[in-house]
């Protein structure tokens, strides 16, 4: 009955009508997906009636209630393929200002017609095959980046930028030669790395270092919700980047890691805004050539280096372990180097495993970058093995049992999923340079076994990967308890009391006894066997 009303009106109407009808129908049905399907015709020729409108000159208002009834209705795939024309594509992309002929953004009032039109071709794009086909005939992607171009240094239009982003990641999940021109021709790499920038308000102290204000707001969620979309758009455009090539490549990721640096240094609205933000981060980060990592950490300044030489002395003489990293100022601190975002990295990781589900999705990513980092980078490894593989001291309760990271990793690697035990050990045995003893240490022998097993190190030895020769320390505690350590279980166990010691001396004699009647019997039976073969 909507339909036959707005219908109605939309054909016949005058443009106040249109809009009054139309914004009843969008207020009615705002939280609608699905629809009637006896209604599919009616809405089929309202979406055509709506088309033939916004080619009229019509009032801003008019078009923005159009608009939001097409993009309802756009939810609907079966009503696409007959709307979804050349023409009207166009019509939409005259309307977002995606047309080169389109030189400004200078109309305030247009920004509500741009941002519902956006949405409209999300929908559209994302429902319709023939509409992604006609992406790349019209050449979305270039005029999607235009736009970009002309928001990224302009204030109060985020949504615009939102839209456009997310359009972007639309076209670059649906197209792979889209995500290649985005790379090559369009420039999508800079481009997008510098939406970040904006968003983040990013001021540079050097050539990969950026100013941390820790104390600072947190990002607004206007600028939030265009970070995630930039990040999305930046997964797909670096899917493939593996190697670097080109020293400007390696310039550019180099810039990339430091903006996502920042980014694991902020905070969003919300505590799931801002862990949506990171773990998108992280996705990204998991993109960028291992190589081009190292600016996850830097150097300190040379406020900061006597500042942690204060601190260093501060300390107590037998806390030789704890002396390496150190807490100054909110900035975690390691041998010269600073580990905030390393860090960040690390609380991430422990907040998805307390998840306790979607381990798959949620948690191999940042384990798999974690993995990557320590592999690769000396001082990242000996951060993360001394935050998460300390010194033991208590070797009391299994390694699986407790509430230590460590605890929570060695309980991965017995997890059901194969994926996620595999990278669960393969993290540990990286930090503790790939060496089966230091391993069986912290894991004990049970745990490990999936893992040795498949590296055909059962026998012991070490993998394939170099690492520096510097020695682990065991702590007083371990080397007093080590001889009492059961290898498998890795704890300490106390010793079994020997059953002879209670026995009376003919308690004694009948078991001795009983073992020799039992080793005549075996020698018999062997002996008839024998007999056996040698008559065959």
């Amino acid at each position: 009955m909507d339909e036959e009303r707005a219908l109605y009106i939309v054909r016949a109407g005058e443009a106040g009508a249109i809009e009054r009808v139309l914004r009843d129908y969008s207020d009615k049905h705002r939280a609608t997906f699905k629809f009637e399907p006896t209604d599919e015709d009616k809405r089929k020729k309202l979406c055509e009636g709506i088309f033939k409108v916004l080619v009229r000159d019509i009032p801003t208002t008019c078009q923005v209630s159009c608009l939001e009834v097409l993009r309802i209705l756009s939810r609907d795939k079966k009503i696409l393929v007959p709307v979804t024309t050349k023409e009207n594509m166009q019509i939409l992309l005259r309307l977002a200002k995606l047309n080169e002929s389109d030189d400004s953004l200078e109309k305030v009032s247009e920004f509500p017609v741009i941002v519902e039109s956006l949405k409209c071709l999300c929908n559209i794009v994302f429902n319709s095959q023939m509409a992604q086909q006609l992406s790349l005939e019209l050449n979305l992607a270039a005029k999607l980046c235009n736009l970009l171009r002309k928001c990224k240094d302009r204030k109060f239009i985020s949504d615009i930028k939102c839209f456009d982003l997310r359009l972007l990641f639309l076209l670059s999940l649906l197209h792979t030669d889209i995500r290649s021109q985005l790379r090559y021709e369009l420039q999508g790499l800079p481009l997008l790395t510098q939406i970040l920038e904006s968003a983040f308000s990013i001021k540079w102290t050097d050539e990969y270092e950026s100013a941390i204000a820790h104390n600072g707001p947190p990002l607004s969620p206007q600028e939030t919700d265009c970070a995630i979309e930039a990040l999305k758009a930046l997964f797909n455009v670096t899917v493939d980047s593996w190697k670097v090539h080109k020293e400007s490549d390696s310039h550019q990721f180099r810039v990339m890691a430091a903006v996502l640096r920042h980014c694991l240094l902020i905070v969003g609205p919300t505590e799931d805004k801002t862990e949506e933000l990171h773990s998108n981060a992280v996705n990204l980060l998991s993109n960028v050539p291992v190589s081009c990592l190292d600016v996850l950490i830097c150097p300190l300044t040379h406020e900061e280096t006597a500042q942690e030489a204060t601190t260093l002395d501060e300390l107590p003489s037998d806390k030789t372990a704890e002396k390496e990293t150190v807490l100054k100022n909110n900035t975690m601190v390691y041998n010269g180097m600073n580990m905030e975002a390393i860090h960040v990295l690390l609380s991430f990781m422990e907040k998805r495993i307390d998840k306790g589900s979607s381990y798959r999705e949620g948690l191999t990513p940042v384990l798999s970058l974690l993995t990557e980092c320590s592999r690769a980078h000396r001082n990242i490894r000996k951060f993360l093995k001394d935050q998460v593989l300390p010194p033991l001291r208590d070797v009391t309760n299994r390694p699986e049992v407790g509430s230590t990271v460590r605890n929570k990793l060695v309980r991965l690697m017995t997890h059901v999923d194969l994926g996620v035990k595999q990278i669960a050990a393969e993290f540990l045995f990286v930090l503790c340079k790939e060496r089966v003893d230091s391993l069986l240490k912290y894991t004990g022998y049970g745990n490990a076994a999936g893992l040795l097993a498949a590296r055909g190190l059962l026998a012991g030895g070490r993998g394939d990967n170099w690492y520096s020769e510097d020695e682990d320390t065991d702590t007083e505690e371990y080397k007093n308890a080590k001889p009492n350590i059961n290898l498998i279980t890795g704890h300490l166990e106390e010793p079994m009391p020997n059953p002879i010691d209670e026995m009376t001396e003919e308690q004694k004699e009948y078991e001795a006894m009983k073992l020799v009647n039992m080793l005549d019997k075996l020698s018999r039976r062997a002996d008839v066997k024998d007999l056996h073969q040698d008559g065959g």
